[in-house]
């Protein structure tokens, strides 16, 4: 398999997964109707779209309005949205709707900025999509913004809700999943570093691996368990995708 084929079949498999992801997602929000339910489905589809356009730019070629998706849905806005579904899950709701106002008005100038910036694609480093094709100042210092907001939130309320099962000693499978979750979480951010340094195909595996690491993590923390284990479960205290 070439390089370049390579280069679109590993996106294009991370988007599927994802968008499979989404759908479980949204079919438990659907029977619960829980906020963070929703909101980690919109973040998962973002992160499907991101996908989508590394795999078109990998099979077809460069287009500034699949760069432009690419960057707004994969680079800024994924990480964020997923946190905010783990805002609603964790904090209290007051803080969470407050969140997601400021999340919502940040993310549409996000957009504003996105699609007037003015692009360079003979800037990327490598062969895969990079932010460097963006020449406009103020654009790409958006992204650590965004990135921090749902790091935070996703990678450590999974951390802290791990934590929790644990310290209870009760649905284990919740401990489990939840780790599974925050190293899917990180799983991106450290491809992205290797790319950095120069390492190629490094950022299309942390999101192969991110999305398949956070799903596993998602049906393990959801499975059935025998009402007995359940026992002195706290309903509010929880990272689990319940």
């Amino acid at each position: 398999m070439s390089a370049e084929v390579l280069l679109g079949i590993l996106p294009l498999i991370s988007s599927l997964v994802t968008f499979v992801f989404a759908y479980f997602v949204f079919k438990r929000w659907g029977q619960r109707r829980r906020l963070h339910l929703l909101f980690w489905g919109i973040g998962l589809i973002f992160y499907g779209i991101g996908g989508a356009m590394e795999a078109y730019y990998g099979l077809v070629g460069w287009h500034p309005w699949v760069f432009r998706l690419w960057y707004l849905f994969g680079a800024v806005l994924v990480a964020a949205w997923l946190g905010q579904g783990t805002a609603f899950l964790l904090l209290k709701r007051r803080v969470a709707w407050v969140l997601l106002v400021i999340l919502s008005l940040g993310s549409l100038y996000a957009v504003f900025k996105v699609f007037t910036a003015e692009l360079d694609p003979t800037l990327m480093l490598g062969s895969e999509l990079s932010g460097h094709a963006i020449v406009t100042p103020g654009v790409r210092v958006l992204t650590p913004f965004f990135n921090i907001y749902g790091v935070v939130l996703l990678v450590g309320g999974a951390i802290y809700s791990a934590w929790l099962f644990w310290r209870k000693r009760v649905l284990l499978n919740r401990v489990v999943g939840n780790i599974l979750i925050a190293a899917g979480a990180m799983s991106p951010a450290f491809g992205g570093a290797f790319q950095r340094a120069g390492i190629p195909y490094t950022l299309y595996i942390g999101e192969l691996l991110g999305a398949v690491l956070m799903f596993i993590g998602f049906l393990y923390a959801t499975q059935m368990v025998e009402p007995a284990r359940q026992v002195g479960v706290s309903t509010t205290a929880s990272g689990s995708a319940r």
